[in-house]
């Protein structure tokens, strides 16, 4: 089975987007370290790419991106400085060799429906309480935008500068030095909910965030269990393979009407259709090509030397 074409209707869209690391391993355990370096390259990718985040949290072995883009091409650089830019410094933090991330990243497309965009919002909030490892979102310690959402508090990391930090190495011999830049993560506002007062969209999120916390009780006490814990959390060896690891495939849109999802079909297929044929003509060196709006074509066909 081919990949999924990426598609962003024309004007942007709202996007979830996520991935795991490579068998599922501990890779992105939580750490003041980690945490540090993986909202800074957060931060400078958005910075240098412009996308609008909403929501965003990581767990142990995976990520969840609630983002507004406006084109695949934004999103394909926004995603690939992301993820390439945090393999290496987990790599150099937990001393991993060799692939990071399990598969390419997953986006799907949310619709405009306010019932669509509040689930998904709702749904990363409640990562990590969904899993059984924390009884509040609130208590994950890995990197979440749950406080910045709820109490206000910046999301601040580090950006190592290593291009800089080898050049300078090489000017003083041994003795490297860390060249490190602050990068801020900004939220943008769920944007069904864009139109409210910020203090009505806080008083939503701490319903959402209770509503979670109530549930995750409930659902311990009935299964006899209780959650693994910040301790445990923090003690996980990066390197370790869960016994277990949920997979299940992705929709291409979260939409609550099938009129909406007949729709988002429809554009998909006449964009699919289109590609297809820009990328035809481009195999067949055609001159000038012309792919679908909001897409970016291959890179152009090389032909083996005679």
């Amino acid at each position: 089975m081919g990949r999924r074409l990426r598609f962003i209707p024309s004007g942007g869209c709202l996007v979830e987007v996520t991935n795991r690391t490579i068998q599922g391993r501990f890779l992105l355990k939580p750490g003041q370290q980690l945490n540090e370096l993986l909202v800074g390259v957060l931060g400078r990718a958005q910075r240098l790419y412009g996308v609008r985040l909403h929501a965003f949290v990581v767990l142990s072995n995976h990520y969840h991106l609630l983002m507004t883009v406006d084109s695949a091409l934004q999103m394909a650089q926004f995603i690939a400085y992301f993820q390439g830019n945090l393999a290496r410094e987990v790599g150099r933090l937990y001393n991993w060799r060799g692939p990071f991330w399990h598969r390419r990243y997953q986006h799907i497309l949310v619709s405009d429906e306010e019932t669509v965009q509040v689930a998904r919002f709702r749904y990363i909030l409640a990562n990590s309480c969904k899993e059984g490892l924390v009884s509040s979102p609130l208590d994950w310690p890995g990197v979440s935008s749950v406080r910045t959402l709820l109490l206000g508090e910046e999301t601040r990391g580090v950006w190592v500068d290593r291009t800089q930090e080898r050049l300078a190495g090489k000017q003083g011999g041994n003795n490297r030095p860390r060249i490190r830049q602050i990068e801020t993560v900004s939220m943008s506002s769920l944007p069904c909910w864009k139109h409210l007062d910020s203090e009505v969209q806080r008083h939503r999120i701490q319903e959402l965030v209770d509503q979670i916390r109530a549930e995750t009780e409930v659902r311990h006490q009935a299964e006899g269990t209780r959650p693994v814990g910040v301790l445990r959390i923090l003690h996980l060896d990066p390197h370790t393979r869960p016994r277990q690891s949920k997979s299940s495939p992705a929709p291409l849109f979260h939409c609550a009407s099938k009129q909406v999802r007949d729709a988002f079909r429809e554009a998909y297929g006449l964009f699919c259709t289109a590609f297809r044929q820009a990328a035809n003509r481009m195999r067949g060196s055609e001159a000038l090509v012309v792919f679908p709006e909001g897409a970016f074509g291959p890179p152009p066909h090389k032909h083996p030397p005679r």
